[in-house]
This record gives structure tokens, sequence and C-alpha cells, in this order.
């Protein structure tokens, strides 16, 4: 299938959002993916002619508007724009700073708010779509300032959903349960990383960690025009973590 869509999907080297960039762009869609690092971006983009690449920081202000802009400028249009992006800290209230907590929100909230802001004039011409991608520990209170940083995404989700449907652009999340991706493996040691890993799995209804492609599989569901009746709402992809 071929389309003329166009995706941005943010964070999209690795995890989540490389399974989602892959999927999109099988099923037809233009996709630029974007990180901090161009290895792995450039490493998805050779896999695939249909995926594109731009190293960006989206944490900044500047840079999201350009990217934004950039990539209307390259394909014409913006049809989706997948805020996946994220950072992960497990620092304590004890242990807190400012810059703990000013690289956890940057990233996680105030990344997300700048490239809407940018994308609503060109997502409101094609009658696109935003799908964040929140967790499902933002739900639960053990998810200290992570936990927090996505509360804050569910809850911009349903917001940007209500003021944004008068322009005819859909805004939904999908919460993550515990899905085999590298940020653990960034912020943790080995074997505390296979501890966390093997309680999660235990802990959950469905004894397993979810994989990227399931998770991708309603990012991707959500972006498309089909679901178009469908907005405001935050989907859990999370073997059962709800129910627990």
């Amino acid at each position: 299938m071929t389309t003329d869509h166009v995706a941005l999907v943010t964070g999209g080297g690795t995890g989540i959002g490389r399974a989602t960039a892959r999927q999109l762009a099988d099923q037809g869609w233009q996709v630029i993916v974007t990180g901090r690092r161009e290895a792995p971006l450039a490493e998805l983009a050779a896999e695939h002619t249909a995926v594109g690449h731009r190293v960006a920081d989206v944490a900044d202000h500047t840079q999201a508007q350009r990217l934004i802009e950039d990539v209307v400028d390259t394909h014409g249009r913006l049809d989706a724009l997948v805020n996946n992006a994220g950072r992960f800290s497990p620092v304590s209230i004890a242990d807190v700073t400012p810059e703990a907590l000013s690289e956890l929100f940057s990233v996680n909230v105030f990344g997300p708010s700048y490239l809407v802001a940018a994308a609503v004039k060109h997502l409101s011409v094609s009658g696109g779509s935003i799908v964040n991608v929140s967790s499902a520990v933002a739900q639960r209170p053990k998810g200290g300032f992570y936990g927090a940083s996505k509360a804050a995404i569910d809850y911009l989700t349903r917001t940007w959903a209500a003021g944004l449907a008068e322009h005819g652009i859909r805004v939904n999340a999908v919460a993550p349960g515990p899905t085999e991706t590298p940020i653990l493996s960034t912020v943790l040691p080995p074997d505390k990383v296979a501890e966390i890993k093997a309680a999660e799995a235990a802990a959950l209804p469905l004894k397993r960690r979810g994989t990227a492609e399931e998770v991708a599989r309603w990012i991707v569901a959500l972006a498309d025009p089909a679901a178009s009746w469908v907005t405001g709402q935050v989907i859990s992809v999370d073997g059962g973590m709800a129910i627990a």
C-alpha cells in the first residue's frame, strides 16, 4: 500500500520509535525519524527508502520549530506527529536535583509541547493526528518523577484533543507497560536491569514484558486516518498492568 501521508516520529532511532517508523513505512507512509544521535537514525533510514532522518533535540524550542518546518518544506505536508522521545530517570525525591528534573521534563513534556505548537497549522491542513507515548506508570503512585512527567502527557493529550478538535486534529496516546527497549540500560547497571525485568514480568497478568512492535501497532493504528472518530484517548498497552 502506498500513500502520500507523512509522519514525524521522535526518538525514532531505537525501541518503540524505531518499530513505529518501520511499521508506518511498511504501510506506505513517508516517515522522518529524529533523535539526538545520528548513527541509529541513519541505520534505520538505510534500511527503508521511505524513512528519512534528522538529528535534533526536540527539548530545544528552536530546534523543535525548525524540525517541523524542515519536514513540511521537504515533503509538503505533515499528517502525523508521534511524540515518542522520552527520558527515564530513577531519581528519588531525596536525591532530586534541578538538573535531573529539568532534563526529565524538558524531554518528556516540554519537547512534545513545542512540537505540537509548531505542527498545529500544518496538521489542520491535512486533518492529521498526534499520538503521544505515555506510560502505564502515569496512573500508579510508584512512578516517581518519571511517572509525573507521563501523567502530564496523559492530561495534555486530553487537553489538546479538546482544543484541537475544531481544527480537525485528533490527539491520542498509548501508555505502554514494561516493554523490551534500551531505556533502562541507559541509566542502570545490567544486574539491576535484569532484576527489574524479571520482577515486572512476574507481576503482569500475561507474565511477560511486551515488545516494541506490539506497542507500535497501536501507535500506527491511532495515527491512521481510519481512526478518524477516535480522539482524547489514552490506550493502555500493558500486558494487563492496569488490572494487576
